[in-house]
């Protein structure tokens, strides 16, 4: 259990909170269509419940090798930061070749998992892990790299209904814009910790290339975009009250955020980053599955 245990804080698990709401909207999205809880009621719920599990299965896989890789390939540089040198491979509690393994086999475990789904899901496979394990090179030439890690966790609500439909559709792709512009503004907030030791190793990141303050407005900036994303998908796809009292949570997880985290005051970023954002998206979610069900 302890393993278990240093393995799931070596990929941050509690971290799935972010994306993983979102996967359920694209795939109940998908699974009730039109009909809400009655087009359930008229698939095989053999087959659906299968397909839950391996949207499920591939989201831990795809996760749980990205930031494994993710740690790998900064264990350099999180030895050296005092913020960072607790976690598992610079303080020794995990060896670099076991995270790189783990890596491998989450990766091949991805891949197994779409094989199961349908072909187009399969296919596409290496593209998603192509994006999810490239994002950890970015910081080294891009301070894009926020918005390359929203791209990442992007991928939920599109993979989960393309793991039910075979086919793309406009409404999960609305939907995976919010992810990127959300993620990589909160990624933005978090990076503040570091402004100082990104610039001074090299590292390119938001609040390293523009301050404190100029992130916190992109950051702002980028917010603004998802919500303006969610009220698109809303529309576009023909919502009801439930729908909007999501969009109002979330949105007010968004403004909260902001207004306990200033340039000279940092000490709220973890308050901001995991709680504001983690009811952002679970409430969100749970809402918007509500309103597809009531249909």
């Amino acid at each position: 259990m302890s393993t278990v245990k240093n393995y799931l804080s070596l990929i941050k698990f509690s971290h799935t909170i972010f994306a993983m709401p979102f996967a359920m909207i694209g795939f109940f999205l998908a699974a009730t269509g039109s009909t809400g809880y009655f087009g359930l009621l008229t698939q095989d719920y053999r087959l659906v419940i299968l397909k839950f599990l391996l949207v499920i299965a591939c989201m831990v896989f795809a996760r749980s090798a990205a930031m494994a890789f993710n740690r790998y390939l900064d264990r350099q540089f999180d030895a050296k930061n005092p913020r960072t040198a607790i976690r598992e491979i610079p303080a020794g509690i995990i060896s670099a070749d076991r995270a790189l393994w783990f890596t491998i086999v989450n990766a091949v475990l991805f891949i197994a998992a779409t094989y199961f789904i349908n072909p187009l899901c399969f296919y596409l496979s290496p593209v998603a892990l192509l994006v999810v394990l490239g994002y950890s090179y970015t910081k080294r030439f891009t301070a894009l790299c926020h918005l390359v890690l929203g791209l990442g966790l992007s991928l939920a609500p599109i993979g989960a209904y393309l793991a039910v439909t075979g086919y793309f559709d406009w409404l999960p792709v609305l939907f995976s814009f919010a992810v990127i512009f959300w993620v990589s503004g909160f990624d933005i907030i978090y990076a503040l910790q570091d402004e100082e030791f990104d610039r001074s190793n090299q590292l390119h990141s938001i609040p390293a290339a523009l301050g404190k303050k100029k992130a916190l407005r992109v950051s702002e900036l980028l917010h603004l975009l998802s919500t303006t994303s969610v009220v698109l998908a809303g529309l576009e796809g023909h919502f009801g009250a439930w729908y909007w009292i999501g969009v109002l949570v979330f949105t007010g997880m968004l403004i909260y955020q902001h207004s306990i985290v200033k340039p000279n005051d940092l000490s709220r970023v973890n308050l901001a980053f995991m709680t504001a954002n983690g009811i952002a998206s679970v409430v969100f979610a749970l809402f918007v599955i509500a309103d597809l069900l009531v249909r």
